[in-house]
């Protein structure tokens, strides 16, 4: 009996008989243990401390930052005088305006190369529009007032154009009022000159050397800033589809929920297809290499004829490529093969706990709502790391320099755009007779909190990724313990305890945060290091040192190989902390002993498990992607004229929305059904270790498990 068992039991998988191996003793029999453990305690204290410890201190980087940093810095433009436009005495008046943009160009002025581009060395005011008429001052405006030549909203508070006593002369040699006002667009609530290059302004008595150098420096203020006039037309198409964008999402949430359902009947097939349709692909890859071998072989084309290229396009037309291509997939093929032949029954159980976690799911339908949970604690981590990256880089006050109203008149020789000012405390006249101004430059990145704001930026990636990681375990953690009473309820569904997932969400946060945080700050410094060996590749990518090179690659890959262990180490020690309430290092290392006593299960559940929601994930988001590539190019006659291709300025980002959200929705549910296979799956081992199937030691498992290994469990007499 015991060897029918074995042989029919897929028992080679299994320790020695002694219950000892290499990777400790098999889980003895507990007659009190019924799932997860309700009497436990607090684990890892310590971490959980350190942890508390360093969100109090990312509390107080935020307050920091709230308190120097101001972001209207990046929402709001500033005037020249550094007064924001849009907000206070300014409110109203969002634009602005800049009186001179040939000023703006440093290859013409000193002034705009000293200031390297931040900012334009001609005066700015806020303007509640931009203008549309173009206007210039003749010499015969000179003896007219100058209300009738400008209109007050286009000159500087600080005149009032019905009651001065200047003249044309003076205003504009005081730069109170433009000398010229040209139609503008407002980029980036900057008003920048909408001229046309083709068009003759003469009669404007603009030459066309002046409208050049005017488009030169309105383009190289949009250049400093980065700016893009696309933002617009990109809120314009979100405003027109926003509604179907979210039915096509709504589509894809349904999607995604029918393929987890439907795999409980559906699995094997769909499993065998795959399997059967990746062998038929190696089959034609290896069929094309031998013609295309064949072929060359014909024509007398060597990689001798060729020699040593960089245009590694020119090794395809050589046979001994699609020689060395046809081995590799033969190889490929023949070790698939093999693995089907004699893992056969290892496979049959794979899509055993792959429906059975199907019916776990259907039993469990609030678990599929637990992404949301996750999804919202993530929107708040990467909002508050978003906000307070945005304060600590806007911390410092405002910086002003003064500068020459024209650089060449006489006096003017030894300012250089260099002295700081004040503007509520500036007088001009003591630089007479040069004309200047006091204008704002930049922000001030001195002082005991601005030398340390990249100290505190760091700081600041170091708690969003370790919150980022303690979210993901938290998921992680609940969902193990929700599945885990389901697989350890002996009578399904009736054993089944109410509110599962939540319940295991009260356990977690009771018991476990220190646990939690350790593994997520393990995570978190592998990829700290990956960090900084991306950054040191970005800055070393002009190198020419082949060996620094070599090593910083190997490092990155190495780093990587291990961030996928410890991930994958973290995941198995989650699920063993939700059953048992052990700490970190003790559920690890259980984990890791319990799946390398049955290496090739694990190896075999894991590809298939990955094979079927990826073909999940291709059936939502290729599906979705069709539909909605079909809708928003109006091939679809839906009677909405919105939705027309010619209509929309990039119809390829409603669609390129869509797949990312669909993506997004495919891997939050699929999550919740590779957490469900795993957590089964340790259980299911821990099954078959503890017990026999006898009166005292039933088996907790599915029938069907029971029937592939060919076990049951004996009934009362």
């Amino acid at each position: 009996m015991g060897r029918k068992e074995k042989k029919g039991g897929d028992a080679s998988a299994s320790p020695s008989p002694s219950g000892s191996g290499a990777y400790g003793e098999k889980c003895k029999y507990d007659p009190s243990f019924r799932g997860p453990v309700k009497k436990r305690s607090c684990t890892d204290i310590i971490c959980c401390v350190l942890f508390m410890a360093f969100l109090a201190g990312y509390i107080v980087v935020g307050f920091l930052a709230w308190l120097y940093g101001d972001p209207r810095q990046v929402i709001y433009p500033r005037n020249s005088t550094g007064s924001y436009c849009g907000v206070g005495s300014n409110r109203g008046k969002p634009f602005v305006l800049y009186f001179n943009m040939i000023q703006c160009v440093t290859s013409l002025n000193i002034m705009a190369a000293a200031m390297n581009g931040l900012q334009c060395p001609t005066p700015q005011i806020c303007v509640s529009s931009c203008p549309t008429d173009f206007s210039v001052v003749l010499p015969t405006d000179y003896s007219k007032t100058p209300s009738s030549v400008w209109e007050q909203e286009w000159c500087q508070p600080s005149i009032n154009l019905s009651t001065t006593d200047l003249t044309v002369s003076e205003v504009l040699s005081k730069q109170l009022c433009p000398e010229f006002i040209i139609p503008s667009t407002a980029v980036l609530a900057r008003c920048f000159p909408s001229l046309n290059a083709t068009q003759d302004y003469s009669d404007k008595h603009l030459t066309n050397k002046t409208r050049d150098m005017i488009t030169t420096g309105s383009n190289q203020i949009v250049e400093a800033l980065d700016a893009r006039n696309i933002g617009l037309k990109i809120f314009e198409d979100f405003a027109r589809t926003w509604y179907w964008i979210l039915i096509v999402l709504v589509i894809a949430m349904v999607l995604s929920l029918l393929f987890l359902l439907l795999l409980r009947f559906t699995a094997g097939f769909l499993v065998w297809i795959l399997i059967i349709g990746v062998l038929v692909v190696i089959a034609y890859g290896i069929y094309h290499c031998a013609m295309e071998y064949r072929n060359y072989d014909a024509q007398g084309a060597t990689i001798k004829s060729i020699g040593f290229t960089t245009n590694f396009s020119v090794y395809g037309h050589v046979k001994e490529t699609w020689l060395a291509v046809l081995i590799i997939l033969s190889v490929v093929e023949a070790i698939l093969l093999l693995t089907l032949v004699f893992l056969r029954n290892r496979i049959q159980i794979a899509i055993a706990l792959i429906k059975e976690a199907s019916r776990a799911i259907g039993y469990m339908m609030c678990s599929l709502l637990y992404p949301l949970v996750t999804f919202v604690l993530l929107l708040i981590c990467v909002a508050y790391w978003a906000m307070t990256a945005l304060y600590l880089a806007t911390s410092g006050s405002p910086l002003y320099r003064i500068t020459p109203v024209n650089s060449s008149t006489p006096g003017c020789s030894g300012i250089y755009g260099n002295e700081s000012c004040n503007p509520l405390l500036f007088n001009a006249s003591s630089y007479s007779p040069c004309p200047v101004n006091c204008i704002f430059y930049k922000y001030r990145d001195e002082g005991l909190f601005q030398r340390n704001v990249f100290n505190l930026q760091v700081y600041n990636v170091l708690g969003f990724l370790w919150c980022i990681n303690f979210v993901l375990a938290l998921g992680q953690c609940v969902l193990a313990g929700a599945f885990a009473s389901y697989y350890w309820a002996f009578n399904k569904p009736q054993d089944i305890p109410a509110c599962a997932v939540t319940s295991s969400f009260i356990r977690t946060l009771r018991y476990h945060v220190g646990s939690l945080a350790f593994g997520a700050l393990i995570l978190t410094i592998v990829q700290a290091i990956r960090i900084v060996l991306e950054y040191l590749d970005h800055k070393l990518k002009d190198l020419h040192n082949p060996a620094a090179r070599c090593i910083l690659c190997c490092l990155k890959c190495c780093f990587w190989c291990l961030e996928k262990f410890i991930k994958f180490l973290n995941r198995n020690a989650y699920i063993m902390i939700a059953i048992y309430g052990k700490n970190f290092c003790t559920s690890a290392k259980n984990a890791f002993k319990l799946l390398m006593r049955n290496v090739v299960r694990v190896v075999v559940l894991d590809k298939i498990t990955d094979l079927l929601l990826f073909f999940g994930t291709l059936l939502v988001v290729g599906g979705v992607g069709v539909l909605s590539f079909f809708l928003f190019t109006g091939r679809i006659p839906i009677g909405d004229p919105q939705l027309q291709s010619d209509q929309l300025n990039y119809y390829w980002l409603p669609i390129l929305t869509v797949v990312v959200g669909a993506y997004l929705i495919a891997q939050g549910f699929f999550s919740v059904y590779n957490m469900c296979v795993d957590t089964l799956f340790l259980c299911f081992l821990e099954d078959l270790e503890r017990n026999d199937g006898s009166l005292e030691k039933p088996y907790y498992m599915s029938k069907s498990l029971m029937k592939i290994l060919n076990k049951k469990n004996k009934k009362p007499k």
